[in-house]
């Protein structure tokens, strides 16, 4: 297939490029300039921005084992939707993606039913309980891009420090999962003004800052890159930038709903605020941004987490945690982030799509010739008011219904295949 994408204002991060261009794909991917022929898909973009793929390093597609929530075909539906061309899938599957055989299965269903790359991370632990290291090397060999037990902290020191030795060996990054279970002792929301007023247990912010530190001390003795899963709190921002400018490979994270609500938001206990680490207070919503606006946070990631409405659709307290996020992180970024001033456009590609990729070690964050086509076009004027209803993925839980955002993907390319296209 033959493309070209005409007039519009290309960011690529990777070539510092920011300007008016036309982008020529053939092949799957990028090419020198060629002449249109009757074969040739002609994208006029004029007003729109074309950017180098975006990649969430940070969702939950469910399967194997919770197909009643998402799978891959939806799951990668839903990505291709919300402008994301590449997506790192977490371990906590049923079984968990703890061994070849699964990474494996992942691997080819995504082949077969996925609308856009799919990145297997595997897990640190056997079935990430924390208790021995998981087949690491093998694998790594078969396809892992990362590992973590996202959703379960490592609360052996000693353990996690075994795990970054043998990364660092594999040339692969820990994913890391902050929290320390017995400081978090069971909370279900963040731990201040309002878990009091509501009368609901409270996580406090030490309990993902005291985890934070520790993998970073282990990080900077080891010299494994280590990736800080979905920030949250003011103390865990300063701990980051403290350790990069001590140079420790340290890279970090922040996902949409983190940058846009507080802890206020659980005031009617909707159980769609109900996430892991908590909406916190409006003191860390403002030192996450932040961190994002100097460079502290290199990244950000959904945490995708798709949830049934039964499952949902209970007490606070019993409700599991997690959010939808694939299909309106371009617009709250754009909304939140970008018309605010907090970040450049270029910035926010960045940090949606070269460090993402950079990081995992993956194909993507760049438009050089040569290269894959996966490409995210953005319509910055475009708005629309989100509606669940409307979502490509299996699963609505999410908060932001009813929201007016602006800033929207327009167009998916994957391997010079058009994937998505908002008509």
């Amino acid at each position: 297939m033959k493309l070209i994408i005409k007039n519009g204002r290309v960011l690529d991060p990777a070539g510092r490029r920011d300007g008016i261009e036309d982008i020529y794909v053939r092949d799957g991917l990028f090419s020198a300039p060629f002449e249109a022929d009757g074969e040739t898909v002609v994208v006029e973009a004029a007003g729109l921005l074309v950017a180098p793929g975006l990649v969430d390093m940070h969702v939950h597609l469910r399967e194997p084992g919770y197909e009643y929530k998402e799978t891959i075909a939806t799951g990668t539906a839903a990505a291709a939707r919300g402008g994301f061309t590449g997506v790192a899938c977490m371990p906590n599957t049923e079984p968990v993606t703890d061994n070849r055989t699964v990474v494996e299965y992942i691997g080819k269903k995504a082949l077969e039913e996925g609308a856009v790359r799919v990145y297997p991370v595997g897990a640190i632990t056997r079935g990430s309980r924390g208790k021995e290291l998981a087949e690491l090397a093998d694998m790594r060999e078969a396809g892992a891009a990362a590992f973590s037990d996202d959703g379960q902290p490592v609360m052996d020191a000693g353990l996690m420090r075994r795990a970054m030795q043998y990364c660092k060996m594999l040339g692969a990054a820990i994913i890391s999962h902050c929290e320390d279970k017995d400081i978090a002792g069971g909370g279900v929301m963040h731990e201040g003004y309002y878990s009091t007023v509501l009368g609901l247990k409270g996580i406090p912010a030490a309990a993902e800052e005291v985890m934070v530190g520790r993998d970073i001390i282990l990080a900077a003795e080891t010299g494994c890159p280590l990736h800080i899963a979905h920030v949250s709190t003011a103390g865990s921002v300063a701990l980051v930038r403290e350790a990069k400018k001590r140079g420790v490979p340290v890279t970090a994270e922040v996902a949409p709903h983190h940058f846009t609500l507080s802890d206020l938001a659980v005031a009617e206990y909707d159980t769609n605020t109900k996430v892991n680490p908590p909406l916190r207070g409006e003191s860390d919503v403002q030192a996450v941004r932040e961190g994002l606006a100097d460079g502290t946070i290199d990244v950000i990631a959904t945490d995708h987490a798709p949830h049934s409405f039964d499952e949902k659709n209970v007490e606070f307290d019993l409700a599991p945690f997690g959010l939808v996020g694939l299909e309106t992180a371009v617009g709250l970024v754009w909304t939140e982030l970008v018309q605010k001033g907090v970040l450049t456009p270029l910035q926010a590609v960045e940090k949606l799509s070269r460090n993402p990729a950079g990081i995992l070690g993956v194909s993507g964050g760049t438009m050089a010739v040569g290269a894959p086509a996966d490409i995210t076009v953005i319509d910055p004027r475009l708005e629309e008011t989100v509606d669940p209803a409307g979502f490509a993925g299996k699963s609505k839980n999410m908060p932001f219904a009813g929201r007016r955002l602006q800033g929207l993907p327009a167009l998916t390319v994957v391997a010079g295949e058009i994937k998505y296209r908002r008509s």
